[in-house]
């Protein structure tokens, strides 16, 4: 035996295994708060099995009764996700009490609709399972949801998210890009949360249903029509649109696409290859040359759009969600509990 090879004595060996045993502790106990922490497919199907299934009635019942809430629910998960986090901020009412400017009354949200109807949702899920399902999972599942009613693809989502205790209304015009905002700036924004460039030309096909109000299309109309328009859709527009100062009182705006208004398709890109592109970021997608070539696969190919556009959802609907014992789960989505 050489002297490498001599047993260790009792206390020694008993002290290694001691050592072992604490390490083998911790690392179950790492494993099992990490788990607990993350999103998962299937979160609720134990504390509350039919959760998914609620969401997925109230969100073709709101369609069937108003049709416009699929693409909300499509704004909404965007303009809450991309602000710091998945939580449910964008939900929040002004809350002097509890010193909270809603996100809401950010020029970057404005237009947007249909909040009321979230607390529908939850309203039927607390009746099920009270205080479980949390305002960002409704969020999120409420556009997976949507997305399909809108002909778009249908995506297994992971829940588990919990509801923020604070409004981020301070940040949201630096993190949300401008309507008006560069090609460079939405991309750099997007992939500042993970998310590639074809993901990001897939996201902007969003555009493909909704409509934008003429405040943020005049810039493009007035003095003169932006050269990069089709002259007859710029003439179209500017019927929609007949003064560079449109009140935002007024119900003045276009449709994001002409041609399948409430179908999330791939004729969006055929649109902008037509230049009849509606925002400046949507035209820009043709000229440059990162995008160019997506926008012309996207174009040819509806499944590529789709199979993009699940992608880079999902990992929107994941940026730096509040999990495990973070945050709360609201029983109003308007407010935070007391």
């Amino acid at each position: 035996m050489g002297i490498d090879d001599k047993p260790l004595s009792p206390s020694k060996e008993t002290a290694q295994c001691t050592s072992l045993f604490l390490l083998m502790v911790l690392l179950v106990l790492l494993q099992f708060h990490s788990g607990a922490s993350e999103l998962q497919l299937n979160y609720y199907s134990t504390s509350c099995p039919n959760a998914e299934a609620i969401i997925k009635d109230q969100v073709t019942k709101l369609y069937n009764e108003h049709g416009n809430t699929a693409v909300s629910w499509l704004r909404t998960i965007f303009h809450d996700c991309i602000v710091k986090s998945c939580d449910a901020s964008i939900l929040l009412d002004t809350d002097k009490i509890h010193g909270i400017e809603s996100e809401k009354d950010s020029t970057r949200n404005f237009g947007m609709r249909n909040f009321k109807y979230i607390n529908t949702i939850k309203k039927s899920i607390e009746n099920a399972c009270p205080s479980t399902v949390s305002c960002a999972d409704i969020v999120s599942l409420a556009a997976r949801d949507g997305i399909e009613l809108l002909g778009g693809p249908y995506m297994e989502m992971k829940t588990g998210r919990r509801d923020t205790r604070e409004s981020y209304a301070s940040v949201v015009e630096a993190l949300i890009p401008d309507p008006n905002a560069s090609l460079a700036t939405a991309l750099s924004r997007f992939q500042s949360i993970g998310i590639d460039t074809a993901g990001t030309v897939a996201l902007l096909g969003a555009h493909s249903v909704g409509r934008t109000h003429c405040v943020n299309l005049v810039a493009r109309l007035y003095p003169t029509p932006d050269p990069t328009l089709d002259p007859a859709y710029a003439s179209y527009l500017k019927g929609r649109c007949p003064t560079p100062n449109p009140d935002l009182k007024d119900v003045l705006y276009a449709r994001n696409d002409g041609e399948t208004p409430m179908i999330l398709d791939n004729m969006y890109y055929k649109n902008v290859m037509n230049h009849k592109g509606l925002l400046h970021v949507d035209q820009e997608l043709v000229s440059d040359p990162t995008t160019s070539p997506i926008v012309k696969k996207m174009a040819a190919d509806n499944s590529y759009f789709h199979e993009q556009f699940s992608r880079a959802l999902l990992l929107l609907s994941e940026n730096n969600p509040l999990t495990g014992d973070q945050g709360e789960i609201r029983k109003d989505c308007s407010y935070i509990n007391s």
